[in-house]
């Protein structure tokens, strides 16, 4: 693990929902949101901990949204406003990129074209250094069987919300198996259906629904991979 990122995720673990960013974010309040980044960004503020706290702000909207205190539209925005988050982060990430780990392959699984929570895990993994070739949504079994081929990476995570596609997860890792790539292949799924008995099913090593956990399993993976 770098030096300090333990420490950082301590940190980022115990924000509050009274922080500033946050509340801009909940509140949807997108120049204020803007203007905190930006005044976070110059004061040295790490990219790891202002991606979490607008992660920590869509998921306020959401709880919002689900008590119906807001809208679709309401939710839809925060989305927005989070990526565009990530536009101005994004340069800092281009110049972080860690050497010394293998790139990690990302996507939504085939029939689904949930993306918020895997965009979430990528600017997450960005943030600290990794290289992630995000595939996008509705990947089919084939296109992650064919990324791991050409690129040698060892870390794979699907992203999967409706359980409709669970099957096609499945489908994946008996691909890397059929393909003699499974061995050397870790792979992490992610979403909120997942559970014990669902990673079980699809045959995945590791699964969690949350980005901070989730960020823990890859660097976790990928600081063993390089021992």
């Amino acid at each position: 693990m770098p030096v300090g990122l333990g420490k950082t995720i301590q940190r980022v673990l115990i924000l509050k929902m009274n922080n500033e960013l946050i509340k801009a974010v909940v509140d949807l309040e997108e120049e204020k949101v803007f203007a905190l980044v930006l005044d976070k960004v110059e004061n040295g503020e790490s990219a790891l901990e202002i991606v979490e706290q607008c992660r920590l702000g869509v998921k306020g909207v959401g709880e919002k949204y689900s008590k119906g205190v807001y809208f679709l539209s309401d939710l839809v925005m925060s989305e927005e406003i989070f990526k565009n988050v990530m536009s101005i982060l994004e340069p800092q990430f281009k110049n972080n990129i860690r050497k010394d780990v293998t790139p990690v392959v990302m996507g939504t699984i085939e029939g689904d074209i949930h993306d918020l929570g895997k965009n979430i895990v990528s600017y997450l993994l960005r943030s600290i250094g990794y290289e992630v070739i995000d595939l996008g949504i509705d990947v089919s079994p084939e296109t992650f069987v064919r990324t791991i081929q050409k690129t040698g990476a060892t870390i794979l995570g699907i992203s999967v919300l409706l359980t409709s596609c669970m099957d096609n997860v499945k489908k994946t890792i008996e691909m890397l198996n059929t393909f003699g790539l499974r061995s050397n292949v870790k792979v992490v799924v992610g979403g909120h259906p997942i559970n014990h008995r669902v990673s079980s099913y699809v045959g995945a090593d590791y699964f969690t629904s949350c980005g901070i956990k989730a960020l823990k399993i890859f660097n976790d993976l990928a600081t063993t991979k390089n021992n």
